[in-house]
């Protein structure tokens, strides 16, 4: 076994993850591989140090330079669901495989869009700003029983969603790439079908990859194919959605709210539109966290350490090779 000095059996980079210490995920994969080093690289020099001779480092990310002084780096296990910041060509250069933590946020962030939905259908907002105003006044709400849900993404997040929402008494549909995969919801139809879906929700949850196709997929023509009473629910990414195109339906009672844990452009600035409608629900991007984030972080990656020694050709949450 190396010792830290030379090569570390699993290099840990200092980067953390939603305000929680990076030590935190180093002592998960440790409880999982008693039997392996694992050491955290507390500064650039270290990470330059430490990846000569690692066969696997974890971490956010890793740029080209990094990668030129791994000599035996076997896995780049990412520390985010995403990879598209990650200098893919050159992994598959150097023979790297790459990991993601793809699922970790299923079980929080479906939570968090229960409650985005929830606060909706009773209020929420309503109530609390009456409460900043010291006014006792009765408002009205609704239920969301016989409500239809469409959820625009079945992966780990979707699907968690979807499960959730198994007790409230509502039709689902899902929309996905690959409608032939199924998935948990009443209907799961193609995104050629988005406009059929949206024509019929009460609720649109968006939980999908940035891609080519879905950048944008939510813009004027959605907003005017959504009933008035919709809300838009995203936890997706920012530009899923055409931000101008929102703060027009918004304001033209085109919808009836959006709650987004994503924007675009993101951080929002403070003059944007969005912060000044009593109709928008805004948390910043912290959908994600959870303090179980770094444990089930480390199993996926301590499994895929365990498949490699074991000679496996596939492992979890792989998306190179």
């Amino acid at each position: 076994m190396a010792s830290e000095s030379d090569s570390p059996d699993v290099l840990v980079l200092r980067r953390a993850i939603h305000g929680m210490a990076i030590d935190e995920y180093a002592a998960e994969l440790r409880d999982r591989l008693p039997d392996r080093e694992v050491v955290v690289a507390r500064t650039p020099e270290e990470e330059r140090e430490l990846i000569a001779g690692a066969p696997v480092a974890t971490g956010v990310e890793a740029d080209e330079a990094l990668l030129e002084r791994a000599g035996d780096l076997r896995l780049f296990a990412c520390s985010y669901a995403g990879y598209g910041h990650l200098p893919m060509d050159a992994f598959a250069e150097r023979d790297v495989a790459v990991s993601t933590a793809s699922g970790v946020h299923g079980p929080n962030m479906a939570e968090h869009v229960l409650g985005m939905i929830l606060a909706f259908v009773r209020r929420f907002p309503e109530a609390w700003r009456r409460q900043q105003r010291r006014e006792w006044r009765h408002f009205q709400a609704t239920e969301l029983a016989g409500s239809t849900v469409t959820v625009v993404g079945l992966g780990a997040i979707g699907s968690a969603t979807v499960e959730r929402l198994a007790g409230f008494d509502v039709h689902t549909i899902g929309v996905r790439h690959s409608p032939e995969k199924g998935g948990p919801t009443d209907e799961v139809l193609g995104q050629d079908a988005l406009d059929d879906a949206l024509a019929r929700t009460d609720y649109l949850v968006l939980a999908c990859p940035l891609t080519d196709e879905t950048r944008g997929m939510i813009g004027e023509s959605a907003f005017k194919t959504l009933p008035p009473e919709a809300v838009l629910v995203n936890v997706a990414r920012g530009p899923v959605v055409d931000t101008d195109a929102l703060v027009d339906a918004l304001r033209g009672s085109d919808i009836r709210g959006a709650a987004l844990d994503v924007t675009d452009p993101e951080p929002l600035p403070e003059d944007h539109p969005l912060w000044m409608l009593s109709n928008v629900f805004i948390t910043p991007h912290n959908s994600g966290h959870t303090p179980e984030y770094y444990a089930r972080l480390a199993d996926v990656v301590a499994e895929n350490v365990r498949r490699i020694d074991e000679g496996d050709e596939g492992l979890r949450n792989q998306v190179l090779p």
